[in-house]
Protein backbone atom coordinates (compact mmCIF):
# COMPACT_ATOMS: atom_id res chain seq x y z
CA UNK A 1 0.00 0.00 0.00
CA UNK A 2 0.94 3.81 -0.31
CA UNK A 3 1.57 5.48 2.22
CA UNK A 4 -1.52 7.65 2.31
CA UNK A 5 -3.24 4.69 2.28
CA UNK A 6 -1.07 2.94 5.34
CA UNK A 7 -1.61 6.35 7.43
CA UNK A 8 -5.23 5.58 7.82
CA UNK A 9 -5.53 2.14 7.49
CA UNK A 10 -2.54 0.48 9.22
CA UNK A 11 -1.83 0.35 13.13
CA UNK A 12 -5.15 1.32 14.68
CA UNK A 13 -5.79 0.93 18.58
CA UNK A 14 -8.29 -1.60 18.89
CA UNK A 15 -11.72 -1.60 20.90
CA UNK A 16 -14.04 -3.34 21.82
CA UNK A 17 -17.05 -0.94 20.08
CA UNK A 18 -15.20 -1.28 17.17
CA UNK A 19 -15.04 2.45 16.57
CA UNK A 20 -14.11 3.39 12.95
CA UNK A 21 -12.17 6.23 15.05
CA UNK A 22 -9.19 4.47 17.26
CA UNK A 23 -10.32 5.86 20.83
CA UNK A 24 -8.33 8.00 23.01
CA UNK A 25 -7.13 6.15 26.44
CA UNK A 26 -6.47 8.31 29.03
CA UNK A 27 -5.94 5.87 31.78
CA UNK A 28 -2.21 6.08 33.80
CA UNK A 29 -2.79 2.57 34.91
CA UNK A 30 -3.80 -0.83 33.60
CA UNK A 31 -5.49 -3.68 35.05
CA UNK A 32 -3.47 -7.04 36.14
CA UNK A 33 -4.58 -10.78 35.53
CA UNK A 34 -6.12 -12.46 38.24
CA UNK A 35 -2.63 -13.49 39.16
CA UNK A 36 -1.76 -10.58 40.19
CA UNK A 37 1.78 -10.78 38.11
CA UNK A 38 0.83 -10.49 34.49
CA UNK A 39 -0.79 -7.76 32.63
CA UNK A 40 -3.26 -9.05 29.98
CA UNK A 41 -4.06 -6.29 28.13
CA UNK A 42 -0.30 -5.73 27.45
CA UNK A 43 -0.15 -2.54 29.42
CA UNK A 44 1.16 -1.28 32.90
CA UNK A 45 1.58 2.07 33.48
CA UNK A 46 1.43 5.58 30.99
CA UNK A 47 5.60 5.91 31.27
CA UNK A 48 5.88 2.83 30.11
CA UNK A 49 3.30 2.36 27.25
CA UNK A 50 0.17 3.30 26.62
CA UNK A 51 -2.46 2.17 23.75
CA UNK A 52 -2.17 5.16 21.98
CA UNK A 53 1.97 5.51 21.93
CA UNK A 54 2.23 2.32 20.88
CA UNK A 55 -0.07 2.39 17.77
CA UNK A 56 1.82 5.93 16.91
CA UNK A 57 5.12 4.34 17.35
CA UNK A 58 4.68 1.45 14.96
CA UNK A 59 3.33 4.27 12.01
CA UNK A 60 5.90 6.36 12.42
CA UNK A 61 8.43 3.60 12.40
CA UNK A 62 6.39 2.53 9.29
CA UNK A 63 6.71 5.81 7.60
CA UNK A 64 10.97 6.19 8.28
CA UNK A 65 11.18 2.19 6.97
CA UNK A 66 12.66 1.77 10.69
CA UNK A 67 12.58 -1.17 12.91
CA UNK A 68 11.29 1.09 15.68
CA UNK A 69 9.76 4.72 16.86
CA UNK A 70 10.57 6.08 20.39
CA UNK A 71 8.89 8.81 20.88
CA UNK A 72 9.42 12.20 23.35
CA UNK A 73 7.66 15.06 25.03
CA UNK A 74 9.68 17.32 22.16
CA UNK A 75 11.78 17.27 19.65
CA UNK A 76 14.71 18.41 21.98
CA UNK A 77 13.77 15.91 24.39
CA UNK A 78 14.31 13.57 21.75
CA UNK A 79 17.88 15.19 20.50
CA UNK A 80 18.66 15.05 24.58
CA UNK A 81 18.16 11.27 24.60
CA UNK A 82 20.33 11.08 21.39
CA UNK A 83 23.37 12.59 23.20
CA UNK A 84 22.65 10.74 26.17
CA UNK A 85 23.94 7.66 24.26
CA UNK A 86 27.36 9.47 23.79
CA UNK A 87 30.37 8.74 26.05
CA UNK A 88 32.47 11.48 28.04
CA UNK A 89 34.96 12.63 25.49
CA UNK A 90 33.14 11.73 22.48
CA UNK A 91 33.28 14.10 19.54
CA UNK A 92 30.14 15.27 16.81
CA UNK A 93 30.03 16.42 13.47
CA UNK A 94 27.15 18.98 13.17
CA UNK A 95 26.05 21.18 9.75
CA UNK A 96 27.56 24.72 10.25
CA UNK A 97 23.91 26.32 10.52
CA UNK A 98 22.67 23.40 12.39
CA UNK A 99 19.00 24.66 14.60
CA UNK A 100 20.45 26.78 17.46
CA UNK A 101 18.50 24.84 19.80
CA UNK A 102 21.06 21.83 19.55
CA UNK A 103 24.27 23.84 19.64
CA UNK A 104 22.76 25.66 22.60
CA UNK A 105 21.74 21.89 24.41
CA UNK A 106 25.32 20.45 23.26
CA UNK A 107 27.22 23.78 25.23
CA UNK A 108 24.68 24.11 27.75
CA UNK A 109 23.80 20.89 29.04
CA UNK A 110 26.72 18.27 27.85
CA UNK A 111 29.28 20.51 28.24
CA UNK A 112 30.37 18.80 31.72
CA UNK A 113 30.33 15.61 29.78
CA UNK A 114 33.09 16.58 27.55
CA UNK A 115 31.37 15.85 24.77
CA UNK A 116 32.53 18.38 21.80
CA UNK A 117 31.79 19.05 18.02
CA UNK A 118 32.96 20.45 14.72
CA UNK A 119 30.38 22.73 12.58
CA UNK A 120 30.98 21.60 9.33
CA UNK A 121 29.68 22.43 5.66
CA UNK A 122 27.93 19.33 5.21
CA UNK A 123 27.15 20.08 1.75
CA UNK A 124 30.38 18.76 0.81
CA UNK A 125 31.35 15.16 1.68
CA UNK A 126 34.97 15.75 1.22
CA UNK A 127 34.87 18.35 4.64
CA UNK A 128 32.85 16.07 6.51
CA UNK A 129 35.49 13.39 6.20
CA UNK A 130 38.28 15.77 6.57
CA UNK A 131 36.48 16.65 10.12
CA UNK A 132 36.51 13.12 11.25
CA UNK A 133 38.63 12.71 14.45
CA UNK A 134 39.53 9.67 16.07
CA UNK A 135 36.92 9.89 18.54
CA UNK A 136 34.23 11.09 16.44
CA UNK A 137 31.01 8.68 17.13
CA UNK A 138 27.75 10.87 15.03
CA UNK A 139 27.15 12.79 12.60
CA UNK A 140 23.86 14.81 12.74
CA UNK A 141 22.50 15.68 9.65
CA UNK A 142 19.27 18.54 8.66
CA UNK A 143 18.21 18.60 5.20
CA UNK A 144 17.23 20.84 4.25
CA UNK A 145 19.07 22.30 7.06
CA UNK A 146 17.65 25.32 9.13
CA UNK A 147 17.28 28.70 7.82
CA UNK A 148 19.53 28.15 5.38
CA UNK A 149 18.03 25.26 3.75
CA UNK A 150 21.36 23.41 2.39
CA UNK A 151 20.41 19.92 1.05
CA UNK A 152 23.35 17.22 2.18
CA UNK A 153 23.78 14.20 0.11
CA UNK A 154 22.34 11.69 2.96
CA UNK A 155 23.69 8.95 0.89
CA UNK A 156 27.26 10.13 0.74
CA UNK A 157 27.47 11.05 3.83
CA UNK A 158 26.17 7.87 5.11
CA UNK A 159 28.80 5.89 2.90
CA UNK A 160 31.48 8.10 5.30
CA UNK A 161 30.15 7.31 8.54
CA UNK A 162 30.04 3.85 7.66
CA UNK A 163 33.26 3.39 6.86
CA UNK A 164 34.90 5.66 9.87
CA UNK A 165 32.69 3.86 12.60
CA UNK A 166 30.05 6.41 13.07
CA UNK A 167 26.23 6.92 12.90
CA UNK A 168 24.34 9.07 11.08
CA UNK A 169 21.30 11.31 12.52
CA UNK A 170 19.24 13.02 9.87
CA UNK A 171 16.94 15.47 11.30
CA UNK A 172 13.69 15.22 8.83
CA UNK A 173 11.73 17.71 10.55
CA UNK A 174 11.53 19.47 7.13
CA UNK A 175 11.80 17.20 4.50
CA UNK A 176 9.47 14.87 6.23
CA UNK A 177 8.88 10.87 4.91
CA UNK A 178 6.88 12.37 2.04
CA UNK A 179 9.77 14.09 0.39
CA UNK A 180 12.77 12.25 2.26
CA UNK A 181 13.67 8.91 3.52
CA UNK A 182 16.96 9.03 5.57
CA UNK A 183 17.06 5.30 6.81
CA UNK A 184 16.57 3.69 2.62
CA UNK A 185 19.72 6.81 1.76
CA UNK A 186 21.33 4.98 4.78
CA UNK A 187 21.05 6.89 7.74
CA UNK A 188 20.84 5.39 11.00
CA UNK A 189 18.88 7.45 13.04
CA UNK A 190 15.70 9.76 12.09
CA UNK A 191 14.58 12.61 13.95
CA UNK A 192 11.68 14.53 13.95
CA UNK A 193 9.95 17.17 15.74
CA UNK A 194 6.56 15.98 15.59
CA UNK A 195 5.08 19.42 16.85
CA UNK A 196 5.96 20.60 13.04
CA UNK A 197 4.40 18.66 9.53
CA UNK A 198 3.40 15.34 11.46
CA UNK A 199 1.24 17.37 14.02
CA UNK A 200 0.45 19.64 11.26
CA UNK A 201 -1.89 22.05 12.96
CA UNK A 202 0.20 23.81 15.72
CA UNK A 203 -1.36 22.24 18.69
CA UNK A 204 0.95 19.28 20.15
CA UNK A 205 4.25 18.93 21.22
CA UNK A 206 6.14 16.25 20.62
CA UNK A 207 9.37 14.50 19.05
CA UNK A 208 10.56 10.44 18.14
CA UNK A 209 13.86 9.01 17.01
CA UNK A 210 13.10 6.57 14.18
CA UNK A 211 15.74 3.59 14.23
CA UNK A 212 17.21 1.85 11.66
CA UNK A 213 18.03 -1.67 13.18
CA UNK A 214 17.88 -2.87 16.95
CA UNK A 215 20.85 -2.52 19.03
CA UNK A 216 22.21 -1.75 22.24
CA UNK A 217 21.82 2.06 21.24
CA UNK A 218 17.99 1.37 20.49
CA UNK A 219 17.66 -0.04 23.80
CA UNK A 220 19.41 2.29 25.67
CA UNK A 221 17.49 4.58 23.87
CA UNK A 222 14.15 3.01 25.05
CA UNK A 223 15.35 2.63 28.80
CA UNK A 224 15.69 6.44 28.80
CA UNK A 225 11.88 7.29 27.22
CA UNK A 226 10.64 4.76 30.11
CA UNK A 227 13.14 5.85 33.06
CA UNK A 228 13.54 9.50 32.26
CA UNK A 229 9.76 9.94 31.87
CA UNK A 230 10.26 12.82 29.14
CA UNK A 231 6.84 11.51 27.09
CA UNK A 232 3.91 12.84 25.43
CA UNK A 233 0.61 12.53 26.80
CA UNK A 234 -2.13 10.05 25.21
CA UNK A 235 -4.04 12.58 24.13
CA UNK A 236 -0.74 14.35 22.25
CA UNK A 237 -0.58 10.67 20.56
CA UNK A 238 -3.87 10.67 20.05
CA UNK A 239 -4.04 13.85 18.04
CA UNK A 240 -1.01 13.12 16.10
CA UNK A 241 -2.20 9.85 15.39
CA UNK A 242 -5.12 11.49 13.91
CA UNK A 243 -3.14 14.02 11.83
CA UNK A 244 -1.28 11.62 10.01
CA UNK A 245 -4.70 10.28 8.40
CA UNK A 246 -4.24 13.60 6.51
CA UNK A 247 -0.48 14.13 6.55
CA UNK A 248 -0.07 13.04 2.43
CA UNK A 249 -2.79 15.66 1.41
CA UNK A 250 -1.37 17.81 3.48
CA UNK A 251 2.01 18.03 2.42
CA UNK A 252 0.98 17.77 -1.58
CA UNK A 253 -0.30 21.15 -0.78
CA UNK A 254 2.26 22.30 1.41
CA UNK A 255 4.69 21.31 -1.12
CA UNK A 256 3.03 23.01 -4.22
CA UNK A 257 2.04 25.99 -2.64
CA UNK A 258 5.81 26.52 -1.23
CA UNK A 259 7.38 25.99 -5.31
CA UNK A 260 4.69 28.97 -6.52
CA UNK A 261 5.56 31.58 -3.88
CA UNK A 262 9.24 31.00 -4.20
CA UNK A 263 9.15 31.59 -8.00
CA UNK A 264 7.17 34.36 -7.31
CA UNK A 265 9.42 35.98 -4.41
CA UNK A 266 12.40 35.24 -6.54
CA UNK A 267 10.86 37.19 -9.68
CA UNK A 268 10.69 40.38 -7.15
CA UNK A 269 13.10 43.39 -6.78
CA UNK A 270 12.44 43.89 -3.21
CA UNK A 271 13.96 39.80 -2.68
CA UNK A 272 17.74 39.95 -2.45
CA UNK A 273 17.60 35.94 -2.32
CA UNK A 274 15.34 33.04 -1.87
CA UNK A 275 16.22 29.80 -0.36
CA UNK A 276 13.86 26.63 -1.85
CA UNK A 277 15.39 23.70 -2.91
CA UNK A 278 13.12 23.46 -5.29
CA UNK A 279 14.41 26.00 -7.03
CA UNK A 280 16.79 25.35 -10.43
CA UNK A 281 18.96 28.59 -8.64
CA UNK A 282 19.46 26.71 -5.53
CA UNK A 283 23.24 25.44 -5.26
CA UNK A 284 22.30 21.55 -4.24
CA UNK A 285 19.51 21.44 -6.61
CA UNK A 286 20.76 18.23 -8.62
CA UNK A 287 21.00 16.73 -4.60
CA UNK A 288 17.46 17.57 -3.72
CA UNK A 289 16.34 16.61 -7.24
CA UNK A 290 18.07 13.29 -6.44
CA UNK A 291 17.01 12.24 -2.70
CA UNK A 292 13.64 13.98 -2.49
CA UNK A 293 10.49 12.82 -3.80
CA UNK A 294 7.05 14.49 -4.46
CA UNK A 295 8.20 17.71 -3.46
CA UNK A 296 10.47 19.98 -2.38
CA UNK A 297 8.62 20.56 1.36
CA UNK A 298 6.89 23.46 2.69
CA UNK A 299 9.80 25.73 4.22
CA UNK A 300 11.89 28.53 2.34
CA UNK A 301 13.98 31.38 3.53
CA UNK A 302 14.36 35.01 2.31
CA UNK A 303 16.92 37.96 2.47
CA UNK A 304 14.62 40.91 1.87
CA UNK A 305 17.36 44.14 0.32
CA UNK A 306 17.02 46.93 2.93
CA UNK A 307 18.72 45.18 6.02
CA UNK A 308 16.45 44.24 9.05
CA UNK A 309 14.12 47.06 9.20
CA UNK A 310 12.90 46.44 5.65
CA UNK A 311 12.52 42.52 7.00
CA UNK A 312 10.55 43.29 10.32
CA UNK A 313 8.54 45.81 8.26
CA UNK A 314 7.82 42.79 4.97
CA UNK A 315 6.55 40.64 7.98
CA UNK A 316 4.74 43.31 9.98
CA UNK A 317 2.25 44.41 6.97
CA UNK A 318 1.70 40.88 5.98
CA UNK A 319 -2.30 39.89 6.42
CA UNK A 320 -2.46 36.40 5.91
CA UNK A 321 1.06 35.09 6.99
CA UNK A 322 1.13 35.31 10.85
CA UNK A 323 4.26 36.74 12.09
CA UNK A 324 4.93 33.52 14.95
CA UNK A 325 7.44 30.84 15.88
CA UNK A 326 7.23 27.42 14.41
CA UNK A 327 6.61 25.74 11.35
CA UNK A 328 4.59 23.18 9.82
CA UNK A 329 0.81 23.98 10.13
CA UNK A 330 -2.49 24.61 7.71
CA UNK A 331 -1.93 28.38 8.33
CA UNK A 332 0.98 29.88 6.98
CA UNK A 333 3.79 31.68 9.44
CA UNK A 334 6.51 34.18 8.76
CA UNK A 335 9.12 34.77 11.15
CA UNK A 336 12.49 36.84 12.24
CA UNK A 337 14.90 34.44 12.60
CA UNK A 338 17.90 36.54 13.86
CA UNK A 339 15.65 37.76 16.78
CA UNK A 340 14.47 34.24 17.77
CA UNK A 341 18.07 33.24 17.97
CA UNK A 342 20.01 36.27 19.30
CA UNK A 343 22.88 37.47 19.36
CA UNK A 344 24.71 34.88 19.08
CA UNK A 345 23.20 34.20 15.74
CA UNK A 346 24.83 33.41 12.70
CA UNK A 347 21.55 33.95 10.55
CA UNK A 348 21.42 36.94 8.34
CA UNK A 349 19.55 40.11 10.13
CA UNK A 350 17.42 40.87 6.83
CA UNK A 351 16.92 37.00 6.70
CA UNK A 352 12.93 35.80 6.95
CA UNK A 353 11.56 32.07 7.29
CA UNK A 354 8.65 31.28 5.85
CA UNK A 355 6.28 28.35 6.62
CA UNK A 356 3.83 28.09 3.73
CA UNK A 357 0.76 26.52 4.56
CA UNK A 358 -2.19 24.94 2.68
CA UNK A 359 -4.32 28.43 1.87
CA UNK A 360 -5.59 28.85 -1.85
CA UNK A 361 -2.02 30.15 -3.29
CA UNK A 362 -3.22 33.38 -5.14
CA UNK A 363 -4.28 34.81 -2.26
CA UNK A 364 -0.68 34.29 -0.52
CA UNK A 365 0.74 35.87 -3.11
CA UNK A 366 -1.35 38.36 -3.15
CA UNK A 367 -0.17 38.92 0.34
CA UNK A 368 2.99 39.38 -0.33
CA UNK A 369 2.30 41.47 -3.47
CA UNK A 370 0.61 44.31 -0.95
CA UNK A 371 3.06 43.61 1.26
CA UNK A 372 6.01 44.47 -0.69
CA UNK A 373 4.56 47.54 -2.26
CA UNK A 374 4.89 49.60 1.38
CA UNK A 375 8.79 48.69 1.60
CA UNK A 376 9.06 51.38 -1.34
CA UNK A 377 5.97 53.59 0.07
Amino acid sequence: MQLATRLIHEHKVSHESRAVTPPLILSTTFERGENGTDYPGGYLYSRYDTPNRHSLELKLASMEAGTEAICFSSGLAASAALFQTLKPGDHLILADDTYFAIRSQLDQLFSAYQISYTLTDLTHPSRVENAIQPNTRMIWAETPSNPLLKISDIEAIANIAKSKNCILVVDNTWATPYSTNPIILGADIVLHSTTKYLGGHCDLLGGVLICKEQNERTTFLRNIQKLGGAVPSAFDCWLLNRSLSTFSARMNLHCNNALELALYLESRAEIEKVFYPGLPSHPQHLIALKQMKNGFGGMMSILVKGGQSNALKLAGNLQLFTHATSLGGVESLIEHRKSVEGPGSATPDHLLRISVGIEAIQDLIDDFNQALKTLSA
